[in-house]
């Protein structure tokens, strides 16, 4: 969709010449022995079978939510309808998911698995603004990356959207479903808050998502993630204040009581090691290098 320019400038200007396509079973393997550096999820499993298919690639993220790769590898293939069938085939079988992520990490983490914002990466070398314009109008936490191979030591991915998604709640005879049934959601929690409290998240959630482009947007069930790659921020909401979670080194960092925490031994919601407290416009601006900081880092 975008035409990218890549110069080597070491000595010599040069231009460095892209691949028209590389061999899309290289690509997956590429990416599968590489996706957490790539997109920061854990792989899971290639080739997963499903009764009426097979995912690409399967894995789950950082937030551990679910995460299904389909690569595309002819020019008329509908790669994006083929993912939402296994997104919508994955939703009706989470017990499956589940045994697959006891197998290979083990049943902390399965207990944890977030369905609130299952995702779809479709990778290809190309898509059209068609495509662009049918995942916007869909509503589904569906992503698309374009890639390019520079030479033989380079590869580039594009990310084309960025989805910003409301979790998922279900319910089952009128009551929440799942793990953490009695806590309530981070959307509840921001209704309840004063006015105060949600001028401040507001203002917050302004400035992170100021502080460039590549900044996504992902709304959980129990907190919002903001990431590149990876989280960089995860917020979440209490009665009287905004905590952040910043994935940051506390020993990097001066603590100050009552500001700022070391939670790399504190269980929390959320991923990032420095917790940041902020209760009024006071603590906001202190904490806005630490969050450019962190955006600058990740």
């Amino acid at each position: 969709m975008s035409e990218i320019k890549l110069f080597s400038i070491n000595g010599s200007v040069k231009e460095r010449t892209s691949s028209e396509v590389i061999l899309e079973k290289e690509l997956q393997t590429l990416i599968e022995r590489h996706m957490e550096t790539f997109f920061g999820v854990r792989f899971l499993k290639s080739e997963y079978a499903i009764t009426n298919g097979r995912m690409d690639s399967i894995g789950i993220d950082e937030n551990n939510s679910p995460v299904i790769f389909e690569y595309k590898r002819s020019q008329n293939e509908n790669v994006i309808n083929q993912g939402l069938f296994y997104l919508d085939w994955l939703l009706d079988h989470k017990a499956d998911f589940k045994l697959l992520v006891i197998e290979k990490l083990g049943m902390d983490v399965a207990e944890q698995i977030d369905w609130s914002v299952p995702c779809v990466i479709c990778i290809a070398h190309d898509f059209t603004k068609y495509d662009l314009h049918a995942v916007n109008q869909m509503q589904k936490n569906i992503k698309l990356v374009s890639y390019r191979k520079y030479d033989d030591d380079l590869i580039l991915f594009e990310h084309l959207n960025a989805p910003v998604m409301k979790a998922v709640v279900e319910h089952v005879d009128g009551i929440e479903s799942g793990k953490n049934s009695n806590t309530k959601s981070h959307v509840e929690k921001l209704a309840m808050v004063s006015d105060d409290v949600k001028k401040l998240y507001a203002s917050v959630c302004d400035f992170i998502e100021s502080l460039g482009d590549d900044i996504s947007q992902n709304q959980l069930k129990l907190y919002l993630a903001y990431k590149k790659v990876q989280n960089m921020v995860c917020v979440e909401i209490q009665s009287k204040q905004v905590i952040l979670y910043l994935k940051l080194n506390p020993e990097s960092v001066i603590l100050e009581k009552g500001f700022t925490r070391d939670m790399r031994n504190i269980g929390h919601y959320g991923t990032g090691d420095l917790q940041v407290s902020i209760k009024d416009a006071n603590d906001f601006e202190k904490a806005k290098p630490l969050l450019e900081r962190v955006y600058h880092e990740t």
